[in-house]
């Protein structure tokens, strides 16, 4: 099976124009978000509660822990928000389930999306912007961002959440550019 794209600027416009036009479409943008800026998998964004990235005041966290039981691997770990991802959240606020135990994510019947809807939500989003992927585009284009600006492996590793390095590099693509700016630092 082939790896997910990477997305480019291009891309990542086409998405956000093509969500725009959807139905549900503040939710749509947090899915797309939450895979992009904060590199989450499909099982993490579906598992994930209100309570999980709000406090009690409704102020959006910093840091979302997710629990071993919301992970690949049955390991837990933290998912470290960026003021981007931050904001994006606080938009979508309005729009979502007040009770802390609440889905996040949530279908049109109001019920928790599972990984398998939810990667088909992904394709209908990709497929509309005419994007031939899979739901692991976003994750990857988060990698491979990092990578550009210079963050390393071991950084990247952990805010993905893998075991080992190895799978970490199989994500992030290196491009033309990084390879000619490499070789002017020696």
């Amino acid at each position: 099976m082939p790896q997910a794209s990477v997305l480019d600027a291009s891309d990542i416009r086409r998405v956000f124009r093509a969500i725009e036009a959807m139905r549900f479409s503040d939710r749509n943008r947090l899915v797309f978000v939450l895979s992009l800026y904060g590199g989450l998998r499909v099982s993490e964004i579906a598992a994930l509660k209100v309570g999980d990235v709000v406090t009690d005041t409704r102020a959006v966290r910093r840091e979302v822990k997710l629990l071993a039981s919301q992970t690949k691997g049955n390991r837990g770990r933290t998912i470290f928000l960026s003021n981007k991802l931050q904001f994006e959240i606080a938009s979508y606020l309005p729009f979502c389930q007040c009770n802390p135990n609440d889905p996040l994510i949530v279908t049109r019947s109001g019920r928790a999306f599972s990984s398998v809807t939810l990667c088909m939500l992904f394709k209908s989003i990709y497929e509309a912007a005419g994007i031939r992927t899979s739901s692991h585009s976003g994750r990857r284009t988060f990698a491979t961002r990092l990578n550009e600006q210079g963050v390393g492996m071991k950084t990247i590793q952990r805010l993905l959440g893998h075991k080992h390095i190895s799978t970490t590099a199989v994500y992030c693509e290196v491009s033309e550019s990084q390879l000619r700016n490499a070789v002017e630092l020696v």
